[in-house]
């Protein structure tokens, strides 16, 4: 029976708010003290079902024991020596596992750091110096991280860009594809036309970067026509393609990659989030002769491509092969999209468009089911009430009226069914 109670979060909250600034903002107000693949019990002694795997994080579940061994015989040898100084074989070695996994028949090559944005920021300065070009076009909802570059791109004002002063030039956004909302691809291509006559010449971009589905935009997912579409525009043009696969990436869509359901190869790709089964990492992994683009020295960080990192991303990819994870990500998004549309046609008239690419998966909160009345208050008190029954949920859009499942895809069928169950009765209720 989950308990609810919480004195201690309370009192460890008191505690955060003095401590921390409000802009670091956390979606729940309870503390985690132990997780186990898709269960976390936090300082009270509550018990929760995560549907949220630290934003698409523990994609092969809370404390793997492959993983943990794997990191604790890599910090009895060392944790940190830095890549640019004394380099090490594990660095090397998943470079070299996942330029032979990244889409496409190309040559490739990798470069590892430690956060998305990170990710984001070094594909940018790539693409700068492979093309001799400045421009960016990137696509709103989009989310591409926090720092200067990241919010730049990032499709979203609030609370992104919010109070951060100007923005970087050369930034220029087009609509994202999504049909529920009208926008369809050809509307997005001609914005893309209309940026190339209005705003900066074809000639004088250097990249597109889109998510192949839009994690906090709101889980819209690009067809494999529009990619097409893009990979074409963008050869005609010398520009680079850049597909940002933080979220979307290891096995959470049915693919390693979402790119891959396209069939279309990207010039780069950024990665991050559940390569590691929790332990920071990210990385750009590209076409060989656009990854050479940088002089010696110009990429690189002093913790990134941890050793720590590195020996975990070898063990997720070894995990995600073994336990045939993507196959299991196409079982959960049919399981969930099955028990969503019975619990919509029980009378839930809020839940307008289900939609789900594998284990990325979300439902749109409207009134009354009218795509054209969005609800986040609705939306928000379906993920509060949820937590105070046990399970863990995140809402995301940029309407803030969409509910994001990103379970652990080692979830059994049992504790998923168990989460979902806790969301009918709280959305019946």
């Amino acid at each position: 029976m989950f308990k609810n109670t919480n004195e201690k979060n309370s009192a460890l909250w008191a505690r955060r708010e003095k401590a921390i600034p409000r802009g670091i903002g956390s979606m729940h107000q309870r503390f985690s003290v132990k997780a186990k693949n898709a269960e976390l019990w936090d300082a009270d002694g509550n018990r929760y079902i995560d549907f949220a795997t630290g934003i698409a994080v523990t994609n092969t579940g809370h404390g793997d024991p492959r993983i943990t061994e794997a990191v604790k015989a890599q910090i009895d040898d060392f944790s940190h020596t830095c890549f640019q100084v004394t380099p090490y074989e594990s660095y090397v070695a998943l470079a070299e596992k996942l330029n032979g996994l990244a889409p496409g028949d190309t040559p490739k090559k990798t470069i590892f750091l430690s956060t998305g944005a990170e990710a984001v920021e070094n594909a940018i300065k790539i693409a700068r110096a492979a093309t001799k070009r400045t421009g960016v076009i990137a696509f709103k909802g989009g989310f591409h991280g926090r720092t200067m570059m990241g919010m730049a791109l990032t499709g979203k004002v609030a609370p992104y860009k919010m109070g951060f002063g100007t923005n970087i030039p050369s930034i220029y956004h087009a609509p994202y594809p999504v049909p529920y909302h009208g926008v369809t691809e050809e509307v997005s291509l001609e914005a893309i036309a209309d940026i190339f006559k209005s705003d900066i010449a074809a000639e004088d971009v250097a990249a597109i970067i889109l998510e192949p589905v839009q994690g906090e935009g709101g889980f819209y997912a690009a067809s494999p026509s529009f990619m097409k579409a893009l990979r074409r525009l963008c050869d005609e043009h010398g520009i680079l393609l850049i597909c940002d696969e933080i979220q979307t990436g290891f096995a959470r869509t049915g693919k390693l990659f979402a790119t891959e359901h396209s069939g279309v190869e990207p010039d780069l790709m950024t990665i991050a989030k559940a390569m590691a089964g929790g332990f920071p990492i990210s990385g750009v992994i590209g076409k060989a002769d656009v990854m050479d683009a940088a002089l010696p020295g110009g990429l690189g960080g002093t913790y990134g491509g941890s050793p720590i990192g590195c020996v975990a991303g070898l063990t997720v990819l070894e995990i995600i092969e073994e336990d045939n994870l993507c196959a299991r990500a196409d079982a959960i998004g049919a399981l969930f999209t099955k028990r969503l549309k019975a619990i919509r046609d029980a009378g839930a008239v809020e839940i307008g468009e289900i939609r789900n690419c594998g284990a990325m998966i979300a439902i749109e909160i409207v009134q009354n089911g009218d795509v054209d009345k969005p609800d986040p208050a609705r939306t928000g008190s379906i993920v509060k009430a949820a937590a105070d029954k046990g399970l863990i949920l995140l809402s995301c859009g940029i309407r803030g009226n969409v509910i994001r499942f990103l379970p652990a895809l080692s979830a059994s069928d049992e504790i998923l069914l168990e989460g979902l169950q806790i969301l009918e009765e709280v959305i019946a209720n």
